[in-house]
């Protein structure tokens, strides 16, 4: 948190007769230094506090909410700078990656699942929001040192706003669900639609407070953004049941050997479970598509929308604490993000 304090004149007199000068508040530092007092030019010191509270500087941030858009919109701008298709890459981005696993695992390794590009984009539409944002955030306060060392804001907003920036990418990203749904026939559960936003919050939530805590972990350890590359972009992602489906494929293994509940530890797991539950909406018994005689499965569990609530809303209990966690650690690391820079 900078904060900023004008130094005394040197000229400046004693305080008059029966008064006592009160000291000066601890986040008000005059400067003493020659350059100070060459030319009786009062001169402006910041002073970096790591000791404001959580409270405090989330109330900053909120003040500081135009700063945030603006961000969100120049990421974009320069993301797609001097690109003829512009925002349209980030649609057909997803449309390519749905492709490549449509042939791998509908042609090659045949899973079996039915209409599974659908399947497919349900989980990866909310895992694309999550991966994207928290890894671009993980190297934001680096990439933008210059202006961390010379603007006064609250630091933690470039993170904020790389969450934000993904989020729009989201948006684009859900159209072409729309357009998958429709070329497909696939209708989605319709009465359960409320149940993505109680699954969105939690994530947003979640990425939120992971792109906080590394965007300030990542200005002392700079390995920190490649070890999330790795970590995000491969062996997270296959912790999810996103190209697999969790109840036809590890959910009996699981069971058996009493480790269901450290599947579950993923948070990212239910969040996407519940998108599977609305937007591929096929909880009974379906037929598979292989070859040989009809075998049929639960793609899906046949859990009520409560138990999707319930999940959810550990997640985002979980969400909060961990955010706040996240803002006490930034606050006491961006203390010296300048000299670190």
């Amino acid at each position: 948190m900078a904060l900023e304090a004008p130094a005394p004149s040197p000229g400046a007199g004693p305080p008059q007769a029966g008064r006592r000068k009160a000291p000066p508040p601890p986040d008000r530092v005059p400067d003493a230094s020659p350059m100070a007092e060459a030319g009786g030019v009062a001169k402006v010191t910041r002073v970096v506090a790591a000791n404001i509270s959580v409270w405090a500087r989330i109330a900053e941030i909120w003040r500081s909410r135009e700063l945030l858009v603006y961000l969100v919109r120049t990421e974009i701008k320069v993301k797609y700078k001097n690109s003829f298709l512009g925002l349209v890459w980030s649609m057909l981005s997803p449309a390519m990656t749905l492709a490549v696993y449509t042939v791998v695992f509908g042609l090659f390794l045949r899973n079996g699942i039915p209409n599974f590009v659908i399947f497919l984009f349900s989980g990866l539409l909310l895992w694309n929001f999550f991966s994207t944002g928290v890894q671009t955030a993980t190297g934001v306060v680096v990439n933008n040192a210059g202006l961390v060392k010379k603007v006064s804001f609250p630091r933690e907003i470039l993170a904020l706003a790389a969450i934000g920036s993904a989020g729009v990418f989201f948006f684009f990203q859900a159209i072409v669900m729309v357009i998958f749904l429709l070329a497909f026939q696939s209708s989605p559960a319709w009465s359960l639609l409320w149940l993505l936003l109680v699954a969105l919050v939690p994530m947003l939530v979640f990425a939120s407070a992971l792109a906080v805590f590394l965007a300030a972990v990542n200005v002392y350890m700079r390995d920190t953004q490649h070890l999330v590359e790795v970590l995000v972009g491969a062996a997270w992602f296959w912790a999810c049941p996103i190209v697999y489906s969790y109840q036809n494929t590890v959910a009996a293994h699981l069971k058996n050997h009493g480790l269901t509940w450290v599947y579950f530890l993923n948070p990212i797991t239910p969040l996407v479970m519940t998108f599977q539950r609305v937007l591929y909406n096929k909880t009974g018994l379906v037929r598979l598509k292989i070859a040989g005689p009809p075998q049929y499965a639960h793609i899906l569990p046949s859990w009520g929308p409560l138990t999707y609530v319930w999940a959810d809303a550990l997640v985002l209990v979980v969400s909060v604490v961990f955010l706040y966690i996240a803002m006490v650690v930034f606050g006491r690391l961006a203390g010296n993000f300048a000299e670190e820079l």
